[in-house]
């Protein structure tokens, strides 16, 4: 058996996922292995075509939709982003990123376009969640893997803007916030909502079939359910295939609303590792892409970080890793992670796409044994 097969039925043997879906793809060839089941029931085998909730791997498809406004003309990566989120005109900041959110100062200068792309607005989250700033931010920024207790994004945008900003715009890379932000700009300057944009300019011209904001009741039976670990080892499920996704929520996450497959996720990777054309259809420039896949971060903002990046840099909606600190980290390597359990990366120096898919969450930023074993499999092979 090879590495990929071994490392996922590994972790189904032993009871800590109930399935997994692993893609590795290195140009043309194309290794999939499934293992284990949709739920812990075993109601239905993992099959490759099976839909998860991708979570925080959306952020890169949020942050090429905005790209693709700036190629058109319709966003600039210097503007003020308050022409279009007039809301987030005149954010406060704290004085200092321990001070209690009534000490404020003004923002020393607008949030710009690319301060959302390379979440450097000011809002997110830091490595300390006890701060009063994030303490209040989390009112607002709640788990977004339960987006059905969202409100819509207009009264979202106004109760983040009531929120004071825990640094200064451009000052510090902050997670989760800015890729939201993202998502309801796409809506704002493109006049449609971020699931129509997004169907029609990036997951039809590249034939992602079954990626979207929600499952409709024919694709449901290929759905999985979703668990989340507790203390004593067993597994709590969290949703069903006609749960929270059944319908659309009202909030269109650019942070983390997207269900989708491996392949799926391989076509829009496909599509950055060829420049920005995929399937017959340009959707970026080379250069867009560049831009995207390249660290934005310096060596303080990136130190500052070590819990969400653990010293590697941040490109527009992902990581870039800039030291070889593990195996995988190979310079250039672009991706992320998302809370429900999965993972998407492609390396641009081999060619390489590698993407796994569970259905069991992360209990925290740190990246899962599943995880880094996978990723190690995916280097050595």
């Amino acid at each position: 058996m090879n590495a990929l097969y071994d490392t996922l039925h590994r972790y189904v043997d032993d009871g800590r996922v109930p399935g997994a879906v692993g893609l590795v793809a290195r140009g043309h060839d194309v290794e999939v292995v499934t293992a284990g089941s949709v739920d812990a029931d075993g109601t239905a085998p993992m099959a490759r075509d099976t839909i998860f909730r991708i979570a925080s791997i959306t952020k890169p498809v949020a942050a090429a939709a905005v790209l693709m406004l700036v190629e058109e003309g319709r966003l600039a990566l210097d503007a003020p982003v308050e022409e279009w989120l007039p809301e987030l005109a005149k954010p406060s900041v704290v004085r200092t990123p321990d001070a209690p959110v009534a000490d404020v100062v003004p923002a020393a200068r607008p949030i710009t376009v690319e301060d959302l792309l390379s979440s450097r607005t000011g809002w997110g989250f830091p490595a300390d969640f006890s701060l009063p700033a994030v303490q209040s931010l989390f009112t607002v920024q709640k788990d977004g893997r339960a987006l059905q207790d969202w409100p819509d994004p207009h009264t979202w945008l106004g109760l983040l803007a009531q929120v004071p900003m825990l640094h200064q715009p451009g000052d510090a890379w902050l997670y989760g916030t800015s890729s939201d932000l993202q998502g309801t700009l796409v809506a704002r300057a493109s006049g449609r909502t971020l699931p129509d944009f997004l169907a029609e300019r990036i997951f039809e011209p590249l034939g992602m079939e079954d990626t979207a904001f929600a499952v409709p009741e024919s694709k449901r039976h290929r759905f999985t359910s979703s668990y989340t670990p507790t203390p004593d080892g067993t597994l709590e499920l969290t949703d069903t295939p006609d749960g929270l996704w059944s319908r659309l929520p009202r909030f269109h996450s650019g942070g983390g609303g997207l269900v989708s497959t491996a392949d799926d996720w391989l076509a829009f990777a496909c599509m950055l590792l060829n420049g920005g054309e995929g399937n017959g259809h340009r959707l970026l420039t080379p250069a867009s892409v560049s831009r995207m896949t390249t660290n934005h971060l310096t060596a303080e903002q990136r130190a500052a970080a070590t819990l969400f990046l653990e010293g590697q840099g941040w490109g527009y909606g992902g990581q870039v890793d800039v030291t070889p600190a593990d195996p995988w980290n190979v310079p250039g390597r672009y991706g992320w992670v998302g809370g429900t359990g999965t993972t998407a990366h492609v390396v641009p120096s081999t060619g390489t796409v590698a993407i796994l898919l569970t259905q069991v969450a992360m209990t925290n930023p740190t990246p899962t044994p599943l995880m880094r074993d996978f990723w190690r499999s995916a280097a050595g092979g």
